[in-house]
């Protein structure tokens, strides 16, 4: 049930950017080598007012699939720390709990499907399904289930299964890292969240089934990104891995995932439970709780996904409109 109603309704706060225009790959970066082994990430961006200090962590999606994070410098500053705070997030409250979710499943897994047993050649414009036909075949291969999908459905095993090939994982690992050090040292874990409560859930899992979504742009976003972007991304990656902030600073950065989130929010099921303005209420919800971390606690650690680190309209950006020092790491 989390998988559709939560992954694609904002439930993360990693891609709440603008659109930039896709650039042309340079030749040179074609023969990208993506790093491996140790590496220490980035370093720590100091947001404080008087005397406390939270110290913020920014993450990346994909990173090096054969990277290991290097995290004792975190480790020490987290040792230190009164609290951590998580990345907001999104509870979905089903009617029934967990089980009423089991016998849920099967609904589930034909939402994912286009309406009236349509394919992505009956739903998508002729042009965009050929650039799609020959990313399918390099990625996925001959598997035509794919081709039942809903436009944001195909999209995203498409990209999960080309970042893959990349040498880069779409994973959660650094923030994981930082719940299970926080753990080993005692330290407050504060997860901001949204509960979300839905009280028919088969009820809307069949109208969703059944009601059509504008999410062609979500999949040509994704075929953009994969045509152009695929050795930037790599790049983004070493950057973090090594902690250059001035790459990802200047490495030019293409979302898809906005498009994608935006289809499922203009839904109207989406719409009429509420859910319409998650992104809003997860970014309010975020820097509420990061106020009362720096008012209540000298030292805190925070994570955040490296647009809301290095955005102008990002979570510090909005810290630092608000009267707090915002620091760069050297």
């Amino acid at each position: 049930m989390r998988m559709l109603l939560l992954g694609c309704l904002l439930l993360s706060v990693a891609a709440v950017r603008a659109e930039a225009p896709v650039p042309d790959a340079p030749a040179a970066l074609l023969e990208t080598v993506v790093v491996s082994g140790a590496q220490p990430g980035p370093g720590l961006w100091k947001v404080s007012k008087g005397d406390h200090v939270l110290w913020v962590l920014g993450t990346l999606s994909p990173l090096p699939k054969r990277m290991s994070w290097e995290s004792r410098e975190v480790e020490g500053v987290i040792a230190q720390a009164q609290r951590v705070l998580l990345t907001p997030r999104v509870d979905l409250d089903v009617a029934g709990g967990a089980l009423a979710g089991v016998f849920l499943l099967p609904s589930l897994l034909k939402a994912r499907n286009n309406p009236d047993k349509q394919t992505l050649a009956d739903v998508l414009p002729a042009d965009l399904y050929a650039r799609w036909q020959p990313l399918k075949r390099k990625y996925i291969g001959r598997s035509d289930s794919v081709e039942k999908r809903r436009p944001i459905f195909a999209a995203q095993e498409l990209y999960e299964e080309a970042t893959d090939d990349a040498g880069l994982r779409i994973d959660g690992k650094v923030s994981e890292t930082v719940e299970k050090l926080a753990k080993k040292h005692d330290v407050a874990l504060d997860h901001p969240r949204i509960k979300v409560r839905l009280a028919e859930p088969r009820d809307a899992l069949r109208q969703f089934a059944k009601s059509s979504l504008d999410d062609i742009d979500c999949l040509r976003k994704t075929v953009e990104r994969l045509e152009t972007d695929l050795p930037a991304m790599q790049l983004r990656a070493n950057a973090w891995a090594i902690g250059d902030i001035e790459a990802l600073r200047n490495l030019p950065f293409v979302d898809q995932n906005q498009a994608c989130r935006d289809a499922m929010l203009r839904n109207s099921i989406v719409q009429e439970r509420g859910m319409g303005d998650l992104r809003e209420r997860l970014a309010a919800t975020w820097l509420s709780a990061a106020e009362t971390t720096l008012r209540d606690n000298a030292v805190s650690f925070a994570v955040l996904p490296m647009s809301q680190v290095l955005d102008g309209d990002g979570y510090l950006a909005a810290l630092q409109a608000r009267g707090y020092a915002v620091e760069a790491p050297q």
